[in-house]
């Protein structure tokens, strides 16, 4: 017994909408839950070979004026008992970016500690703050701060002070 699937044609799934409904192709219906768990395409070739005199498929006839009957959903029922699907994620409106490019860049190597103690900065500005920042803008914002710092006070600037120890 294979265990490959047997699944229907698009001719058994589709049926043409640009043409005239004069000859519609008739519409299969399958009555009952254990007719539809008994289906051909749900079934092995063996199976199907040996159902083969005896089809659990029906024929739903044309409607007098051409149009084909609409077929009952009977699974409906049990559709409506399963659970609901889950809500998409509320998607961010897409923020103004005025920020500017960077056509620079430098490596810096960091011990672990240093890496956590910015990514520790970094959820403490979003959370408490609500401000959202990566970690090189971040890195760009304190290296900001510290040259107007070196500039404005020189010698006794914070990063004098704490490159000379």
């Amino acid at each position: 017994m294979t265990r490959r699937p047997v699944l229907p044609g698009a001719a058994e799934l589709f049926r043409r909408t640009d043409i005239a409904a004069n000859n519609p192709a008739p519409v299969t219906e399958l009555p009952t839950l254990a007719a539809a768990q008994s289906s051909p395409a749900l079934r092995s070739s063996a199976q199907r070979e040996a159902d083969a005199a005896n089809p659990p498929l029906q024929l739903v006839p044309d409607v007098a004026g051409g149009a084909p009957r609409i077929v009952v959903d009977e699974l409906a029922s049990h559709r409506s008992t399963l659970p609901a699907a889950a809500p998409k994620p509320a998607t961010r409106a897409k923020a103004v970016k005025d920020r500017t490019r960077h056509e620079e860049k430098i490596t810096v190597y960091c011990s672990a500690d240093e890496l956590l103690a910015l990514e520790t900065a970094r959820l403490t500005l979003r959370g408490q703050h609500g401000v959202a920042a990566d970690r090189g803008r971040i890195v760009r914002e304190a290296i900001a701060v510290l040259l107007a710092d070196l500039e404005v006070h020189g010698e006794e600037s914070v990063l004098v002070r704490r490159l000379r120890n």
